[in-house]
């Protein structure tokens, strides 16, 4: 995990605002961020929102073999996932000490506090049982993960229905909710953690951190309790040593906040139940404020019906009458027939850019077409006259040299190299002259 690292001002800004009693966000040291829990369509799925921070908890169930040394009771899987979408820091595939840390203890706050009862999940001994599968995503990440994911995962629970099954003999008859209502899980208490940062080695204490903040805390400790006062578990990590006064007044805290959150939970729980009896809207949809532009919600505009058939004769009356003219059937060939002329064909037709590019096409061909005419008619007359003397006259003298020609090397030779050998034969014709006519 590559956590975004703070600048030391950022962390001299912490440090100095801790110790005059205020945080960045302007909460108190030992208040928490709004909780807020939202249910899915579905059984067993739920949002909760802690401040910014935002875990996805997904509830499913299966009829699997149980374990050899426990034939009857359920099996409880646990699983937490922390994705890209979160934040930039969480790497896809790998698991870092953060996730497997935040898996253990979701699985000592859920599963060894004995919070649910595994016996209950039992069909046939040694032979069918539940198996409770607890899926955490994690949706936004700014601080305090484990707070916002025990509460995420004891709310689904409470909100999940398995099926009901019926054993006649060996066989094991799974009904649907249409069948017969769903059974709730068996919870004896619910779990819920509370999490303490400590900065300057112990010295200044907050509840709930937020991103921030855990970047620049010396140590964290982290206990589970419910609403009875019982810790189901804590645990310490960082690298500082606490004293007895600091746990004592950390689980005194802890207790405050359980009961809060716990009456949250039930109060958020009654109202789904509510809402889905009365036969109301409920779920996700539902949740979003309206003033939010994810909402996709529209309000109901009122249409006047009472003058729609004044209305309607009056557009009929100011339209132009329908023509009498009937189009009458063509017979082209025995076996079809045609109502009209139609529109003419236009299949085939070429487009105005095809059209030019046929016209270059066809231009190119052309000058291609000369130029091979013109080759081809030049080495024709280099072959007729071959073997024919070349005959080269001067305009300023009436005398007349004849030479004889010169094998060519290739038949195709251009004609800029054939002026450049007459010219050259010119000057030669004139030096012979005057040297002639020196004597």
């Amino acid at each position: 995990m590559k956590a975004t690292p703070l600048s030391n001002c950022e962390r001299r800004f912490i440090l100095r605002a801790l110790e005059e009693r205020k945080r960045l966000d302007g909460r108190q040291c030992y208040d928490y961020r709004n909780v807020r829990i939202s249910f899915g369509t579905d059984r067993g799925c739920c949002i909760v929102e802690l401040g910014k921070t935002r875990v996805l908890a997904q509830v499913s169930c299966e009829l699997v073999p149980p374990k050899p040394n426990r034939p009857t009771e359920g099996i409880l899987f646990f699983n937490l996932e922390l994705s890209p979408m979160a934040a930039p820091g969480f790497e896809p595939g790998r698991q870092p000490d953060l996730l497997v840390n935040l898996n253990r203890l979701i699985e000592r706050c859920l599963r060894n506090s004995k919070c649910i009862d595994t016996e209950s999940l039992c069909v046939v001994a040694g032979e069918k049982v539940w198996q409770i599968r607890l899926d955490l995503h994690l949706l936004n990440h700014d601080g305090n993960i484990i707070d916002a994911a025990s509460i995420a995962g004891i709310a689904a629970l409470c909100h999940f229905r398995r099926p009901d099954v019926s054993v006649q003999g060996e066989e094991v008859t799974v009904y649907t909710p249409e069948e017969r209502d769903p059974v709730p899980l068996s919870i004896h208490h619910m779990p819920i953690c509370v999490s303490f940062a400590f900065f300057q080695e112990g010295t200044y204490l907050l509840v709930d951190p937020n991103e921030r903040e855990e970047g620049v805390m010396d140590g964290l400790l982290v206990i589970a309790m419910n609403k009875h006062q019982e810790i189901c578990t804590i645990q310490s990590s960082g690298g500082i040593m606490l004293v007895k006064d600091q746990v004592l007044r950390c689980s005194k805290i802890t207790a405050v906040k359980v009961a809060e959150i716990t009456e949250l939970i039930q109060k958020a729980l009654e109202n789904d139940q509510k809402v889905r009896k009365e036969g109301g809207k409920f779920g996700f949809a539902e949740s979003i404020p309206n003033e939010k532009i994810t909402t996709f919600r529209m309000g109901s505009a009122a249409v006047d019906t009472h003058d729609v058939e004044e209305q309607a004769e009056g557009i009929i009356a100011q339209a132009d009458p329908p023509s009498d003219v009937f189009a009458t059937a063509i017979l082209h060939t025995p076996g079809t027939a045609q109502i009209g002329e139609g529109i003419e064909n236009s299949w085939g037709d070429l487009e105005e850019s095809e059209k030019e590019e046929a016209a270059e096409d066809e231009g190119e061909s052309e000058a291609t077409a000369l130029e091979k005419i013109e080759t081809e008619d030049a080495d024709t007359m280099r072959e007729t006259k071959k073997d024919e003397p070349i005959v080269l006259s001067d305009s300023e003298e009436e005398e007349v040299v004849i030479l004889e020609p010169q094998e060519l090397p290739n038949k195709t030779r251009t004609q800029t190299s054939l002026k450049q050998e007459n010219t050259g034969k010119k000057a030669f014709t004139k030096r012979r002259k005057k040297k002639i006519a020196a004597p």
